[in-house]
């Protein structure tokens, strides 16, 4: 799809940016809480449009934040650069280049391409039916996405696959929006499942998984098909096997690579025992990446192949979901969620129809995932209790409705990654984003609450 004029992709951001702060502030909203939402419509249009470079974009959004007099001064706005999250994703970063430059990568990629024989469709089956299972070695699904962005990367490229063709497109979706669905089906599977159980209450490992596992094994399903619907073209074609090369034992810069990941995995793992912040691994990973005669890499590599636009793109996201929460903005998203909510009480489905619209609209002006949950969840909640629903099951679905989604690469470090390969442009996501609403809106409704029912939640209590 061709690109608007660049002149179009300055003033749509713009005009959205100038009409918020121009309005009349709503009853309930604070004067900085109205500016923090004009700075996110603006940093939206920009990321949305691609009108300047992502981390351009990102410290556009920063000094906007300030200059407004959204935040209390530059060290609030700077907030996110402190926040663990970037530094998780750093850490994960280098663990992909760490992948790749240890050969890793390519001795996979040789792999992937000689058991598919040449298929297209399935070097995308094996990516599908490989991320159950990695869930359970590497949860987090940024950590997942950063290795495997490369393996696969390297895999088209061996295979001659040109960048950007279907079949590129089609593998890096499925990194990109659907591999982030295995890792919430478990409690201990990243950030999402953790913030939403410890919201709705205690919920202990196996009733998440009971609860999650078949309304998210649906859901993940239909997206997966919904891509492989969109890309076919790209899996008609037979793609080239590169002659496997000769066999070759594993090499020591190989086997530090695979221990030093590993070791993270593990320790992602088993975080129910030892509590350490899931920063701290892949930090450590980092450290030992980058030591001498442990490591595989040097400081200049690290330097030159390490995406800092993912760094800032998810600081500057984070600084705003702080100033939508310090600024009360959030609060008053979610508390219109219950105001719509109460006026349709009398039916229940309707108050669920009012949720997964609400929390469509709530996840575009939020870009952090935490802040999401952390906004719609006691909201949701609130509004179940009031209309005589089961409380926990309308914490779930504003779960699913704002996990199910992306609409730009910003909401997501795994989105991040995926994107700045280059295969996807900030558009195609936008319109897989709305697709998977109205996957998630459907899967609540003809799956989930259902299944609920049957396992003994019952929507109406």
């Amino acid at each position: 799809m061709r690109r608007p004029p660049p002149g179009f992709r300055w003033l749509i951001p713009l005009i959205g940016c100038l009409a918020v702060l121009a309005a009349p502030t709503p009853a309930g909203l604070s004067p900085e809480g109205q500016r923090v939402l004009a700075v996110i419509v603006l940093a939206i249009g920009l990321w949305g449009l691609e009108t300047l470079p992502p981390g351009v974009t990102a410290v556009v959004a920063i000094v906007a934040l300030v200059g407004t007099h959204a935040v209390a001064g530059i060290r609030e706005g700077l907030a996110g650069f402190a926040d663990p999250i970037a530094f998780f994703l750093l850490g994960v970063l280098t663990m992909g280049v760490a992948v790749a430059r240890s050969g890793l990568a390519e001795r996979v990629a040789h792999q992937l391409l000689a058991h598919g024989r040449g298929r297209a469709g399935a070097l995308y089956l094996h990516l599908l039916l490989a991320m159950p299972p990695l869930t359970l070695l590497l949860p987090s699904a940024s950590a997942r996405t950063g290795i495997l962005v490369h393996v696969y990367d390297q895999a088209l490229e061996l295979a001659r696959v040109p960048h950007g063709a279907p079949l590129a497109r089609a593998v890096m979706m499925l990194l990109n929006s659907v591999n982030r669905l295995s890792s919430t089906i478990l409690l201990t599977g990243g950030i999402t499942p953790i913030v939403a159980a410890g919201l709705i209450g205690t919920i202990s490992w196996t009733r998440w998984f009971v609860l999650m596992s078949v309304p998210y094994a649906v859901l993940l399903a239909l997206a997966a098909g919904s891509i492989y619907l969109r890309y076919r073209q790209g899996f008609r074609a037979r793609i080239t096997v590169p002659a496997a090369p000769a066999r070759r034992p594993f090499s020591g810069v190989e086997w530090r690579t695979a221990l030093i990941t590993g070791g993270a995995g593990l320790l992602w793992l088993t975080d129910g025992f030892h509590h350490l912040h899931p920063t701290l691994p892949a930090l450590g990973a980092w450290i030992c990446f980058l030591a001498p005669g442990i490591g595989v890499l040097t400081w200049r590599q690290f330097e030159q192949e390490v995406g800092w636009t993912n760094f800032f793109v998810i600081a500057a996201s984070l600084s705003l979901a702080q100033g939508l929460a310090r600024s009360g903005a959030s609060d008053w998203l979610a508390g219109g969620v219950v105001g719509a909510a109460h006026r349709v009480a009398e039916s229940p489905w309707l108050v669920v129809a009012v949720l997964l619209v609400a929390s469509s609209v709530v996840r575009l002006l939020i870009p952090n995932i935490t802040g999401f949950l952390a906004t719609t969840i006691p909201v949701a909640m609130s509004v179940g209790t009031a209309a005589g629903l089961n409380p926990l099951l309308c914490g779930l679905i504003v779960t699913i409705a704002g996990d199910a989604v992306l609409y730009y690469p910003a909401q997501s470090a795994s989105s991040l990654v995926v994107y700045e390969r280059g295969h996807l442009g900030a558009g195609e996501i936008f319109r897989f984003g709305l697709l998977m609403t109205a996957l998630a809106a459907v899967v609540v409704l003809a799956v989930a609450l259902p299944y609920w029912a049957l396992i003994g939640e019952p929507l109406i209590r």
